[in-house]
C-alpha cells in the first residue's frame, strides 16, 4: 500500500519500534510509575525520560509538559481547563476560534457554549486564509473573550498560519488572553517553539510525527492554573490515570527523532510536494484547495475535481493500493462533505468532490509516479459513473 494519508496517521518509524520492542522484553520496564517499588521507579525513569524528549523537541521545560492520550485530549483538557478556571476566577471565559479548526477544537467548544462560556469565530476566506484584522476586530466585539484558540496547520487544506505573529497582535490588544495552540499537523513538519511563540497551551500528538497512537502532550506555561477533566493523582494533578511506559517511550523517540531529523525531511517532503502538486493541476477540472502562500512545512494538499465524487475516486485509488481521504480521519466512515471546505462557502457539490493528499519523509518519487499514473484515469471513470 502505498500511503497518501499521513495526516490521519503517520507509519511507526522503525525505530521507534525497535525501542518499544526493547522495553516489551525488560520486565522491570512493566512497573506502575506511581509505585515505589523498583519496578515503578524503572518505569517513572522511562516516563521522565520521554517528557525530557517531549520538551526538548518544542522548547520548554520538563515540568511544562502533560502527558495525554493524544491530541484530541490535549485540545480538551487545554480550552475546557482554562475556561473553566477563567470562569472561576471571574474572567472573561469565552473562546475565539475558526470555523475550520479539527473536530477535537470544534467540539470542545460546543461543550464550552453548551456550558454558557460562549464562541466565537473569526471570519476566514475562501482560502482558508485567517486576516489578522479580522482577529482584532472579533476581539473589539466581544469582550467577552478569554482564551483563543488557533491551530498552527489545517488538518485538511494544509495551510500554516503565523502563529508567532499572530499572538503577538493578540497580546498588543488584549494581553489578559489565554492564548491555546493546536499544533498537531504541525509538530514534526516545521519548528514549533513553545516559548518563542508565545503561547500558553500547546497540543500535539505522537502518532502524526511516526510515534505510536494512544500518546500526546499538552504543554503549558507554568503559571497557569487549569481545571482538570478528571481528578487523580498523576501528571501533577493535571491528568488522572496511570501512564503508558510503552506508549511515552516510544512518543519521546519519536520527538527526538523529529527535532534531529527536522530540515532533512522537510527537504525531502518538498521535492515530493512540488510533484504532487503538478499530478493534480494537469488534471482537468481539478482545483487545488487552500492558500498557495502556504509557508513552510507543509505536507498535505486537498483538491476537487469537478464532476467527481470524492469518496468514490478515494475507494478507487484504495483497490489501486493507494490511500489517500476525503477529510479528516475522524470524519471518515461518514456520507458528508469536507466540513472544511463548506466552512470556506464552497458548494456541497464541490465538497464532495475533494480529496486530500498527505505525504511524509517516508515516500518515494515512484510512489507519486504510480499516483500519477492511474489518478487521471480512476477521475474519468468516477466521472462517467455520474453523466
Amino acid at each position: 500500500m502505498i500511503d497518501l494519508d499521513h495526516a490521519a496517521t503517520t507509519p511507526l518509524d522503525p525505530r521507534v519500534r525497535e525501542a518499544m520492542f526493547e522495553l516489551l522484553g525488560d520486565p522491570e520496564a512493566q512497573g506502575n510509575p506511581s509505585s515505589v517499588h523498583r519496578g515503578g521507579q524503572r518505569a517513572r525513569a522511562l516516563v521522565e525520560q520521554a517528557r525530557r524528549r517531549v520538551a526538548a523537541a518544542l522548547g520548554v521545560e520538563p515540568l511544562d509538559v502533560t502527558f495525554t492520550s493524544g491530541g484530541t485530549e490535549s485540545d480538551a483538557l487545554a480550552l475546557l481547563g482554562a475556561a473553566r478556571a477563567l470562569r472561576a476566577a471571574g474572567q472573561p471565559s469565552a473562546v475565539l476560534t475558526s470555523p475550520i479548526e479539527h473536530a477535537a477544537v470544534l467540539e470542545s467548544t460546543a461543550q464550552l457554549a453548551a456550558e454558557g462560556h460562549g464562541r466565537v469565530f473569526v471570519a476566514v476566506d475562501d482560502r482558508g486564509r485567517i486576516g489578522q484584522d479580522d482577529l482584532l476586530e472579533a476581539l473589539d466585539r466581544h469582550p467577552e473573550v478569554g482564551l483563543v484558540s488557533l491551530a498552527a496547520a489545517n488538518h485538511e487544506l494544509g495551510n500554516h498560519y503565523p502563529i508567532p505573529a499572530f499572538v503577538a497582535a493578540l497580546r498588543a490588544h488584549r494581553p489578559d488572553l489565554l492564548i491555546h495552540c493546536d499544533a498537531v499537523q504541525a509538530f514534526g513538519k516545521r519548528a514549533v517553539d513553545f516559548s518563542t511563540w508565545g503561547v500558553d497551551l500547546l497540543s500535539v500528538s505522537s502518532h502524526k510525527i511516526h510515534g505510536p497512537k494512544g500518546a500526546g502532550a499538552l504543554i503549558q506555561r507554568k503559571s497557569l492554573a487549569l481545571a482538570p477533566l478528571w481528578r487523580g493523582t498523576q501528571e501533577r494533578g493535571r491528568r488522572g490515570g496511570t501512564e503508558n511506559p510503552l506508549a511515552l517511550h516510544g512518543f519521546g523517540v519519536a520527538a527526538e527523532l523529529a527535532g534531529e531529523e527536522l530540515g532533512e525531511r522537510a527537504d525531502r517532503v518538498a521535492v515530493l510536494l512540488v510533484r504532487l502538486r503538478s499530478i493534480l493541476a494537469a488534471i482537468d477540472g481539478a482545483c487545488i484547495e487552500g492558500d498557495p502562500e502556504y509557508g513552510s512545512g507543509r505536507t498535505t494538499v486537498m483538491a476537487s475535481f469537478a464532476n467527481c465524487s470524492g469518496e468514490l475516486l478515494a475507494i478507487n485509488l484504495d483497490l489501486e493500493g493507494i490511500a489517500v481521504s476525503t477529510g479528516a480521519a475522524c470524519s471518515a466512515g461518514t456520507l458528508e462533505p469536507s466540513r472544511v471546505l463548506l466552512a470556506l462557502g464552497h458548494p456541497r457539490e464541490r465538497a464532495a468532490s475533494a480529496l486530500r493528499f498527505s505525504i511524509g519523509h517516508d515516500n518515494h518519487p515512484d510512489h507519486l509516479d504510480r499516483l500519477a499514473d492511474v489518478l487521471p484515469g480512476l477521475v474519468e471513470r468516477v466521472r462517467s459513473a455520474f453523466r
